[in-house]
């Protein structure tokens, strides 16, 4: 089973256990980690759910499709180059000890 682990904005770290097949997405939601809130279920149609990954992550999940992509103008906290929406992830072992951060509002 992965772990994942949320950062949030404060710095302060929540180490989860995740399933893989499901999405990031469910794991925070599983887990009531703060920040993601994910107000349209997973459907990627309001941002909600916005995280910030590592470079090498991004690289190893391939590109964003163009809906993510049109989705992400759309987020709260500032686009960033890992930014990417948690319902659009599917935990797997190559997630295994990921840190993902939770930008602030």
């Amino acid at each position: 089973m992965p772990t994942v682990i949320f950062v949030h904005p404060d710095g302060t770290q929540q180490r989860v256990d995740a399933r893989n097949g499901r999405t990031l997405m469910e794991t925070a939601l599983d887990n009531s980690v703060p920040g993601i809130i994910a107000e349209c279920n997973g459907s990627a149609a309001c941002a909600t759910c916005h995280v910030v990954l590592p470079e090498d992550v991004k690289t190893m999940l391939g590109p964003v499709s163009d809906h993510e992509n049109d989705m992400l103008d759309f987020a709260d906290a500032p686009r960033e180059p890992g930014s990417r929406l948690s319902c659009q992830i599917k935990i797997s072992d190559v997630l295994d000890n990921v840190s993902v951060r939770v930008p602030s509002a």
